[in-house]
């Protein structure tokens, strides 16, 4: 039925484990050793917390997932809108209309398109990453009958890749 190799294996498994108690069947491994140095660490939190440092939010991008890219909030960014945004590596800024949102939590991300040198040029960002240093909004997309700018009327803008004549009537009153 099994070869020699397998049956030393089973019975190797077997000689080192524990049996599970609903199913004689069923062989579990005992559990790793760790080091009682290491397993004091993991009790008291000391590998936990520089993990979550370094996963969570800064507490001003918390604030930007809150408001700005939030989906009900009253100061929410909407498509259309033209952002600015510094980062620490090159290029350290880049303009242009926001086309889209993708809301994932902390992995949120927005896209920004530009037109630079007479070619499209687009930019995905994550507002969790640490690349990014700041956002500022040059010009709101209107989300209703009062607010500055005019809103669109789709949630995506990819039509204005297909279209720069639009994107630049979007983005024509912004001083740079």
């Amino acid at each position: 039925m099994f070869s020699k190799s397998c049956r030393t294996f089973i019975r190797h498994l077997s000689s080192n484990t524990v049996a599970y108690p609903f199913s004689k069947a069923a062989i579990l491994p005992p559990p790793p050793a760790i080091p009682a140095a290491q397993m004091e660490a993991l009790r008291q939190g000391k590998g936990i917390m520089a993990y979550l440092q370094k996963s969570l939010p800064h507490p001003a991008k918390q604030k930007w997932l809150a408001t700005w890219f939030a989906r009900r909030h009253p100061d929410r960014l909407l498509p259309g809108s033209v952002l600015s945004v510094n980062l620490e590596h090159a290029p350290t800024t880049f303009s242009g209309v926001l086309l889209s949102i993708r809301r994932r939590g902390p992995d949120t991300s927005f896209t920004l398109r530009n037109v630079i040198q007479r070619t499209g040029v687009e930019m995905q960002f994550f507002v969790n990453s640490p690349h990014v240093k700041d956002i500022k909004i040059l010009q709101r997309a209107g989300g209703g009958g009062g607010k500055e700018g005019r809103r669109q009327r789709r949630a995506k803008l990819f039509f204005l890749r297909d279209t720069p004549d639009k994107m630049t009537g979007i983005s024509a009153g912004v001083k740079a």
